[in-house]
């Protein structure tokens, strides 16, 4: 079967990857003149499997308007007048409490734990080098408010099989050492072994010269137009380079995915792609003092800031700021994230070397992706990850390649598609 991927981050190329391999003539169709060029490029690098929440918990909207008052706050609401900000954030809320959200995390720990499977049988059958390290995160916490609101997380971890420990300080810096320069700001910390670190880009670059050598074709500085659609089924996609035509069509273009299926009529069945573009921002620095960085990935729970160790680098990542599509560099959150990793490990990076970036998270009202089938009947979606595309990246594509060739998937999809939204 011809399938078409439109999208080329780590979840429109893993899919594309899982397509090949069942058999399928794959073509990818891309704007930029990469593969991983845009929120994949330099994202947290953290491969959290246990970390797989919704941000739409109980007590967010409390929190939300006290970081609102914050100068280094994890979340920030540029005004606007945007109707899709508010129905979006309206959904959100409307999932912020106990029982959708134990419902949500499962959904994200179904998928996420699946993929951490698939990225390891992947990692054993081919030469990857992308930096990648299997040695856990740890989430760190400053007040103990904050170790106990974490019991609510322990229990889905437990239920899901997910292994971890909750540590006091001399844990946690059995597991980073570094972090005994700070000890006096820490009072514990979650560790979630299983959990990995890689750089995302490094991974795309080497997938998709493994994908070109398996058949697939792509089609670089591409930019697509529209669906076009008849009797129930999608019977083109309209490009710059001219019409394409194919058997199957997937949608994996992140925050973009929601202005091409905007022209399908989804509207009228409640089915509308709930995706919000959630501006993130990270900094990439060298390694100064090896022995003083992270050793993975450690996650600052009061700022939502991940800080995360390649060969000779560190990524530091957070921020949410709901502002649209603005890619713009904010210095008020860039000092955020350089402030987090300067006082948890002062010495390790150069700082005077830093570079920035942002980037545009495909994020849902309730966390989940949106994988699986669509009103058309040859039309699929893998697209909605949020801040967990790199985590969820190989199990989302495996499962997507396997509800297009018609077999039955590794795990239960029930709850993972675009019906969930049906009104």
């Amino acid at each position: 079967m011809e399938v078409i991927v439109l999208g080329c981050g780590v979840i429109g190329l893993t899919s594309a990857w899982y397509l090949a391999l069942a058999g399928h003539d794959v073509t990818v169709v891309e704007r930029q003149s990469r593969s991983a060029e845009e929120t994949s490029f330099a994202n947290a690098g953290q491969i959290s499997y246990g970390y797989s929440s919704p941000w739409a918990a109980p007590g967010i909207p409390l929190k939300a308007m006290k970081w609102l008052l914050q100068k280094h706050a994890p979340f920030k609401i540029k005004p606007s007048v945007s109707p899709e900000l508010y129905v979006w954030a309206s959904k959100m809320l409307a999932n912020c409490n106990q029982e959708k959200y134990q419902i949500n995390k499962a959904r994200m720990l179904r998928i996420a734990n699946y993929s951490r499977d698939c990225l390891q049988e992947l990692r054993q059958q081919q030469k990857l080098n992308y930096e990648g390290r299997q040695k856990g995160t740890l989430q760190v916490f400053r007040s103990e408010a904050q170790v106990e609101a974490v019991a609510k997380d322990i229990k889905v971890l437990a239920d899901s099989g997910t292994r971890y420990q909750l540590l006091d300080v001399a844990g946690c810096i059995d597991v980073e050492p570094a972090l005994a320069k700070v000890k006096g700001k820490l009072v514990g910390g979650l560790y979630l072994p299983d959990d990995e670190t890689g750089d995302c880009y490094l991974f795309c670059q080497q997938l998709t010269a493994l994908a070109e050598q398996a058949g697939v074709r792509f089609m670089f500085d591409t930019e697509v137009h529209r669906l076009i659609h008849q009797d129930g089924k999608i019977t083109s996609v309209q490009t710059r380079a001219g019409e394409l035509k194919a058997d199957a069509y997937v949608v994996a273009m992140g925050c973009y995915s929601v202005s091409v299926l905007a022209s399908l009529g989804l509207s009228s069945q409640g089915m509308d792609m709930p995706v919000y573009p959630v501006k993130g921002y990270s900094l990439t620095m060298p390694v100064a003092e090896p022995d003083l960085a992270p050793q993975s990935t450690v996650m600052d729970e009061t700022y939502k800031v991940a800080m995360t160790r390649f060969d000779n680098r560190i990524r530091v990542a957070g921020t949410a700021e709901l502002a649209g599509f603005d890619l713009s560099l904010s210095e008020k959150r860039k000092a955020t994230i350089a402030m987090v990793i300067q006082d948890l490990f002062p010495q390790g990076g150069d700082i005077s070397k830093t570079e920035f970036w942002t980037g545009l998270r495909p994020m849902t009202p309730d966390g989940t992706p949106v994988i699986g089938r669509t009103p058309y009947a040859n039309l699929f979606t893998n697209t909605g990850h949020g801040t967990l595309g790199w985590t969820m990246a190989c199990g989302s594509g495996r499962l997507l390649a396997d509800i297009v060739s018609g077999r039955d998937p590794d795990i239960d999809p029930v709850g993972l598609d675009l019906f969930r939204y049906a009104s």
